[in-house]
């Protein structure tokens, strides 16, 4: 059976966020450096984006360099961002009209590299199909504790009482305040933990974990989650008789 002949294009999920994990896996067990695994994951980056944007997904949004991801061998992390560098193609996103963002510290990279995904940003700000958002120096804690620092400031300057705070303005400060919450939030390299992923964000997203690792995930992977996450119900604290009788979408 191909999931792809199988899903419901009435109801893919809006946001679709990816850890892609188990690259440097992949890579030992074909006996090559880690450096060799990372390579093949940006390939299956350009794989996945595309078959995303085919799909209807509108963000897409992948778990690329942790804030954590700091702390390995330094020339791991000078080669992985130099691929970051030479990965980000243009041309890619201009063809299948995808526009691009980022969430995490950027300050913290390179600067040729932090240019040059400005510079991605800013050719592709027009485009309406898919947004695709990398993580990048990113952990949901470093994101949610600037979030209190903000509303902390707006508060002892007076623009904010305590009791104006909420969930929703949370939210609104936290670097994804640009999109929805994911639906389906996807792990490959069958670890079972979301490593300090859109914590807040993921809260009442569907989770879906494979052994399949990174460089391997490709397009019928993808429609396998999806199709997965289709045969499930979405209750959002509710019980079904309450889903059914509001009519919401599952």
């Amino acid at each position: 059976m191909l999931y792809k002949e199988q899903i419901d294009f009435n109801r893919i999920p809006a946001h679709v966020a990816i850890i892609m994990d188990g690259n440097g896996r992949w890579a030992k067990q074909r006996g090559h450096e880690r450096s060799f695994g990372h390579q093949a994951g940006a390939e299956t980056v350009h794989v996945i984006a595309e078959e995303a944007a085919r799909l209807g997904i509108r963000y897409l949004t992948l778990y690329t360099f942790s804030t954590e991801n700091w702390n390995r061998p330094t020339d791991e992390v000078a080669a992985l961002m130099e691929l970051l560098f030479d990965s980000i193609e243009e041309e890619t996103f201009m063809k299948n009209n995808i526009s691009f963002r980022v969430i995490g510290d950027i300050e913290k990279l390179p600067d040729r590299v932090r240019q040059r995904l400005n510079d991605c940003i800013d050719h592709t700000s027009k485009n309406t199909g898919m947004c695709l958002v990398l993580a990048l120096s990113y952990s949901s804690r470093w994101e949610i504790t600037e979030a209190a620092k903000q509303i902390a400031r707006q508060v002892q300057q007076g623009e904010l009482t305590p009791d104006e705070i909420d969930d929703r303005l949370l939210a609104s400060r936290l670097t994804t305040h640009f999109m929805p919450d994911p639906d389906l939030l996807i792990r490959t390299g069958g670890e079972l933990r979301l490593s300090n992923y859109l914590l807040w964000q993921a809260a009442y997203s569907e989770l879906y974990f494979c052994d399949t690792f990174w460089p391997d995930f490709r397009e019928e992977e993808l429609c396998k989650a999806i199709y997965d996450y289709q045969r499930r119900e979405r209750r959002f604290g509710k019980t079904s008789e309450q889903v059914v009788s509001d009519g919401a979408p599952q």
